[in-house]
């Protein structure tokens, strides 16, 4: 046999040769724009909020009379001592929008972490037990979706005390509904499948079967769900602070900065529009990677 047919049999077996599912993900995983854009957008954000206190030009809590509303360094009057300005108190806008990605990414961890510990228990016992347990649950979402979530929030966090982790708690108990609808419906799907039986007929209790059998089942699904319940986490924590029941002052959130910059919109614009572009970037960026993981863990494998 030849050099030739030799390297053209090795591209033949090369070809056919069924890629290991590893494989497959990894293809899905670098292949999907969405994913990539969403993932970097996060990935920058995170690192800005981790290294803030090494970024930020100033301390986002000194006030300078003497420094009021100057414009950003791109307009008449602007400074490079003061990048993107300060606000009404003197303080610079640049730093305030470096500390306030932990602010955000804070509370959109936090609340959607709880989110899902709420969700995903509640959807995994209705969907396992049924019965009289499953219609408790459903009726418990019902009512949940019943509420106006708003309004609701901004009375329990009015009532209680505006913190950070007070607006946590709050948003988390109050987002746990899409977590709960998914999980039942894949959970009582899956209670009936042949490893389930099997796993029954070893003796393993409800339990174990749960930890061991079903949860894993539903990982990908509930980091899905993790990724767009983020950006509705923050996305409520910055109505919240906007309508003043939030993020109090003088912690740099980007709602509350919105808020105090509203009544000189007109002739200070960035003031609101640049915190609001900061606010787009992350929860674009979270759905985005929600989206991708979506396509990426689906069967067919998406890539649009």
């Amino acid at each position: 046999m030849s050099t030739t047919d030799i390297t053209l049999t090795a591209v033949e077996d090369s070809e056919t040769t069924p890629l290991t599912p590893g494989q497959i993900f990894r293809q899905r995983l670098f292949g999907h724009t969405g994913f990539l854009i969403g993932a970097s957008i996060i990935l920058a954000i995170v690192v800005v909020a981790i290294f803030a206190p090494l970024i930020a030009p100033h301390d986002p809590y000194v006030q300078s009379l003497s420094t009021r509303m100057l414009p950003p360094v791109w307009s008449e009057g602007g400074s490079w001592e003061h990048l993107l300005g300060t606000d009404q108190n003197g303080r610079d806008y640049l730093s305030r929008l470096i500390y306030g990605t932990r602010v955000s990414i804070t509370i959109g961890i936090g609340a959607a972490t709880v989110g899902l510990m709420i969700g995903v228990t509640l959807g995994v016992m209705a969907g396992y037990f049924g019965g009289w347990i499953d219609h408790a649950i459903s009726f418990l979402l019902t009512a949940q979706l019943a509420l106006p979530g708003l309004l609701l929030a901004m009375a329990l966090v009015f009532i209680i005390g505006p913190s950070i982790w007070v607006v946590i708690g709050i948003v988390g108990v109050l987002h746990w509904t899409y977590y709960l609808v998914v999980t039942r419906a894949a959970t009582q799907r899956i209670r009936n499948l042949d490893f389930v039986a099997a796993a029954k007929a070893s003796g393993a209790s409800s339990r174990q079967i749960i930890w061991h059998e079903i949860l894993p089942n539903l990982a990908s699904s509930i980091i899905v769900i993790f990724t767009f319940e983020l950006g509705i986490a923050i996305l409520a924590e910055s109505s919240l602070s906007f309508l003043g029941v939030g993020i109090q002052p003088p912690i740099p959130s980007w709602g509350l900065m919105i808020a105090e910059g509203k009544q000189a919109m007109f002739y200070r614009p960035w003031l609101v529009v640049l915190p609001g572009i900061c606010l787009f970037l992350l929860v674009i960026g979270a759905n985005l990677m929600g989206d991708g993981l979506r396509d990426i863990t689906s069967p067919e494998g998406r890539n649009e």
